[in-house]
């Protein structure tokens, strides 16, 4: 991994002449290839001059380099909500490494002469094995560096909301990160963690939770996913994703050859039709549709396609399984069909991706028709 090495004799020096050259992203561990493909795609649509550092296997993050000059602009211009692998996005120093006598000193140093001060401090290390064993370390600290940081007044009550990011890479080595409201996950390592609920039928059922959350801002909840609403689940059994939409007191068409759960049956809001969810039809149109069929990523397309074409829902989500390899480059062929068509149609419409914390081989996508 490179690093920048500091001792006591050459922060003073160094330090000042350093520059927030790199945008720090994470992932889920397994996904850095894609990922970095995918911001290399990005940045050179938006004619960013740079390049990925090798991302290495399983780390769960990727760092993107400018040629020259701060990260400040592609991290501004390549909105983390755009991205569809990234979990949070920075603007980041390259990596500290650290003298296990003094961890605090090279840190506070490049904080307080970078020019920047914050409003609060995050400790986060990778979602590896590897990055959990860093937890203890990073707490120990956080006092003792909070304090030195308000000395020199990298920290302090009103700083734009800027947030500092510690981002552990091991008990030597630590990136040093900022991030910036409106454009940055407003949780701990970019990852929104939800409670499993003990009746719904499959575990399947956070990533429908989960999707709602990322796509549908909290304040319109009420209006978008409302009670009496009517809603179909294509793939539905056992019904993870309907005991959803039973949840927010919607009416479900639940579309399987496979049973559903006997609970769900009981509440009266679903209806089970033992069909095909690629040809079913609904009889008119309904407000949601939501699908988790294990199928090719494009014939998934084509059939959510003809739903939005044929206004027979006002919003969907649905899951894109991904083949082992290339999966940015499926992503982005799929993404790009769906939005040609509804352009070519003159279908407005917002169109969203995420790989969801509570996805495994699969990316979630969110389309809202504009009437």
């Amino acid at each position: 991994m490179l690093g920048y090495v500091v001792n006591s004799d050459q922060i003073e020096e160094d330090c000042v002449n350093r520059t927030p050259n790199e945008w720090l992203l994470y992932c889920r561990a397994g996904f850095e290839a894609d990922l970095g493909a995918e911001i290399a795609d990005r940045a050179a649509r938006a004619g960013a001059t740079g390049e990925v550092v090798t991302p290495t296997p399983n780390a769960g993050f990727v760092r993107w380099r400018t040629a020259e000059g701060a990260a400040n602009a592609i991290h501004r211009d390549i909105r983390l909500d755009s991205l569809v692998f990234a979990r949070q996005s920075l603007v980041a120093f390259e990596p500290l490494m650290l003298d296990r006598q003094d961890r605090l000193g090279a840190i506070v140093s490049l904080v307080n002469q970078s020019g920047w001060n914050f409003e609060s401090v995050w400790h986060e290390t990778p979602d590896t094995n590897e990055g959990k064993s860093l937890v203890r370390l990073s707490k120990s600290l956080s006092r003792p560096l909070e304090s030195a940081l308000k000395k020199g007044g990298g920290l302090r009550r009103k700083a734009g909301g800027r947030r500092l990011h510690l981002f552990w890479l091991s008990g030597e080595s630590v990136q040093i990160g900022m991030s910036f409201p409106g454009n940055r996950s407003e949780h701990p390592g970019g990852v929104l963690r939800l409670r499993h609920p003990s009746d719904a039928p499959s575990r399947s059922t956070l990533k429908l939770e989960e999707a709602w959350h990322v796509f549908i801002p909290r304040d319109r909840w009420e209006e978008r996913l409302a009670d009496g609403m009517q809603a179909v689940d294509l793939g539905a059994a056992p019904g993870g994703w309907t005991y959803q939409l039973v949840r927010k007191q919607m009416f479900v068409y639940a579309i399987d050859n496979g049973p559903m759960d006997k609970g769900l049956m009981a509440t009266g809001q679903v209806e089970h039709l033992r069909e095909d969810g690629f040809v079913w039809e609904p009889p008119y149109r309904l407000d949601w549709l939501v699908c988790d069929i294990v199928d090719k990523p494009m014939r998934v397309i084509d059939m959510v396609e003809r739903w939005l074409v044929k206004r027979w829902c006002r919003e969907a989500i649905f899951n894109l399984k991904l083949p082992m390899k290339k999966r940015w480059e499926e992503v982005n062929r799929c993404l790009a069909r769906l939005e040609h068509e509804l352009g070519a149609r003159h279908i407005a419409a917002t169109v969203r991706c995420k790989h969801l914390y509570h996805d495994r081989e699969e990316v979630t996508v969110h389309v809202e028709l504009h009437d």
